[in-house]
């Protein structure tokens, strides 16, 4: 299994919901823990809350659509740690309306959020990685990337987008030995979903924690090995066959 203590990870999207449970897992197994949000008052918060408990957190303002304010990130952790072993590509948006009504603007921003950000993220990172000898990639995409459901068109496209490029990186990666997974989640109790669906029975949905520690496995994984692709589902998520 890997040794993770002093590995160096960046999380994007991690100061709510999934993106903070993988920042507490991973910073629970020894990782040095970037927390990257646009929201850097609340990324600050997750990474103090890190640093009071004895880990290595810090916070840093990133918009994943903007490649030089992402350069300049990616420097800066390179600069301070020497290294950068991880991305997690987690930031994601989404709009709930019909094709009629889905604005030509929300569109590209929720494609630019969703899969052009974790391009230019594993762009960024892609060099000091294989300079470094290797690295982990981990895309989460949704169970969106496999089936369809109705108001969620430019969601759906993004995450199938983003499938077939984690895909396209791995075979990428595989020579530097870059290992690039996808992480097909189901529905988790996160604010993505109860603060849009206040409806929901959140007994259906999975606890993040469950996800985050599959992201921690995948990271585990014996140097020799790469796992792809990996579905991790709610035991009662009923929309799934």
């Amino acid at each position: 299994m890997q040794n993770l203590t002093a590995k160096v990870a960046l999380v994007t999207g991690g100061a709510r919901g999934l993106g903070e449970a993988i920042c507490h897992i991973l910073a629970d197994a020894g990782i040095t823990t970037i927390i990257a949000d646009v929201r850097l008052e609340l990324a600050e918060k997750v990474a103090q809350s890190l640093r009071d408990s004895g880990k290595e957190a810090m916070a840093v303002a990133l918009d994943v659509t903007n490649a030089a304010q992402i350069e300049t990130a990616i420097a800066k952790i390179v600069s301070q740690y020497g290294r950068i072993d991880v991305l997690v590509n987690n930031a994601g948006v989404d709009l709930t309306v019909s094709i009629e009504e889905m604005p030509v603007q929300e569109w590209e921003r929720i494609l630019n959020v969703n899969l052009t950000g974790p391009f230019i993220m594993s762009k960024a990172v892609f060099t000091p990685m294989r300079e470094q000898g290797g690295g982990f990639i981990i895309n989460i995409t949704s169970t969106a990337a496999k089936r369809a459901w109705a108001n969620a068109s430019a969601y759906h496209a993004s995450k199938w987008g983003l499938l077939g490029f984690s895909h396209a990186l791995h075979v990428e990666g595989r020579p530097h030995n870059i290992k690039v997974t996808a992480v097909v989640a189901g529905g988790m109790r996160t604010p993505f979903l109860t603060e849009r669906f206040p409806e929901l029975d959140l007994s259906t949905l999975q606890d993040p924690k469950n996800v985050a520690q599959t992201v921690l496995y995948l990271l585990m994984q014996p140097a020799d090995t790469v796992i792809p692709e990996i579905m991790v589902l709610p035991m009662k998520e009923s929309s799934w066959p």
